[in-house]
Formats: C-alpha cells, structure tokens, sequence
C-alpha cells in the first residue's frame, strides 16, 4: 500500500504528515516519540491503512516540520495537531501516540475532546510531580557533547543501544538520522514531557483507552498499570518483547493491537 507524504501550511509553518488508506475512511492519527519522527510508524501505516486512513504526522520542530516561534510544549505540540485536523478537514480521529506522541495524545483528548474518538497510549508515563522531580535529578537523555570528529554519533548510538534489540543496527540508524534532523533541540521533546502536568490534565479524558506496554521497555511499562488508575475506562494490552522502538520493531504485533481495539468501538 502506498505511502503518500505532504506539507499542511500551519500557524507554525509547514508540517509534515504521511498517510495511507482510504481517505474517505475513519482517520487514525499516529504520533511519534523523541526525537524521532514519522518514520517511526513507517511500517504500521500500510497495515493500520488496510481499514483505516492512517496519518503520521512529524510534530512541530521534528522531522520535516517547522517549529515556530511559541516555545515547546505537549500543550503547544497537541494545538497543532488539532490545526493539521482542522487543515485536513478531519472532524475526529481514533490518536495513538507512542511515549512522548503518547504525553501528546492525552492532552489531546482532556483538550480537545470532541476531536479525539478512541485513544491508545504505547509506552506513555505518567508525567506527575514524582516523574518531574525523578526526571530533574537524572541526566539528559540523549544529550552527547559535539566532537569535530563525529564520535559524538557514536556516543548517542550507544546511549540508546541498551533500549534496542540486538541484531536491529537498522532501527539505531532510523534513530540516529532523525535525532540529526533535530540537531540542538535533541532534548526538547524530553523537556517538554517533563513539564507537563499531566496529574491535572488526565482527569478530563472519557475516551475508550487503550493502553499498550512494551514489556522489555524500561522507562515506559512501569507506568502503565500507574495510568490504568486514573484511566478506570481504559484496558492493558501487552506487548511482549517490545522495547523503546516498539512500532519500528514490531509493526505487525502494534498494528494488531490498535486494530483490535479500535473496530469494538461504536
């Protein structure tokens, strides 16, 4: 199935999303972690697009979208999406979104909830006041100091290696190139999560939920039983094996997942 990529002209300036599937179908609209981008769902859009219409889109400063001037936030992330919906002519939209792309969609959802029909949350913290302290008293994710020598891209490799499974050197290259892509702002998205007060936000939310946890992800699976208690509604599916790239690395078992949740939605 075809991948078809486009700009929208946004108040941010362009932004980039991909799609496929029918475009007179219900839209699924997929967000990515970060740093990366909407090549994180490169190979779940054709099998998401069999039934649906799946978009992807780069959130604003990643990818191929332009930042804009308004500082970074899960806030600022989550209005220019609505304008991407809005841009599209989309009214609603089933949102999955993956660790940060997951801070994202349930902002979405307690903001905008009219334009949010059912939600998946993969590997998604609970950005609460114990998160935000834990996160300020640990180092920087990603962060690598520059080197004229370009050892600084072996640093960041190896920074993530842990988190990826062996013998996939394909997904630490798909990681690196958009983390390049991002160049200073390697750290925004991780920022920006760790600001978010989302103990006051996921109250609002009343859509059917998903949530997904990669079971060898060491950040994101402690946290899904802790989302599941403020989610009464919501549902636990587990994904065993999976790890911090889990839609690049098991496309097929995140596809299924989201597909069997959304069609026993009304």
């Amino acid at each position: 199935m075809k991948i078809r990529r486009a700009f929208a002209d946004l108040s941010v300036g362009q932004v980039h999303y991909a799609s496929c599937g029918d475009p007179r179908a219900e839209t699924v609209l997929l967000l990515h972690q970060s740093p990366r981008s909407w090549a994180e769902y490169r190979h779940v859009l054709p099998l998401i697009g069999e039934r649906f219409r799946a978009m992807a889109m780069d959130t604003a400063g990643f990818g191929d979208s332009d930042a804009g001037p308004a500082p970074a936030s899960i806030e600022q992330w989550s209005r220019v999406a609505v304008e991407l919906l809005d841009a599209l002519g989309i009214a609603r939209a089933h949102v999955v979104g993956h660790h940060t792309g997951g801070v994202i969609a349930v902002e979405l959802a307690a903001s905008f909830a009219d334009r949010v029909h059912g939600l998946v949350l993969s590997s998604t913290p609970y950005a609460d006041a114990a998160f935000r302290r834990a996160r300020a008293e640990r180092p920087p994710i990603d962060e690598v100091a520059p080197s004229d020598d370009g050892s600084h891209l072996a640093a960041l490799w190896r920074k993530r290696q842990p988190f990826y499974p062996p013998g996939r050197p394909e997904l630490l290259e798909a990681f690196v190139r958009d983390a390049l892509m991002v160049g200073a702002r390697l750290e925004e998205g991780h920022r920006a999560v760790a600001a978010y007060r989302m103990e006051e936000r996921i109250g609002k939310i009343e859509q059917p939920t998903l949530i997904l946890r990669a079971t060898e992800d060491p950040f994101a699976a402690p946290h899904a039983a802790e989302l599941q208690t403020h989610l009464a509604h919501a549902r636990i599916v587990d994904i065993v094996g999976g790890m911090v790239p889990l839609p690049d690395q098991m496309p097929e078992a995140f596809a299924a997942a989201v597909l069997d949740f959304l069609e026993t939605l009304p």
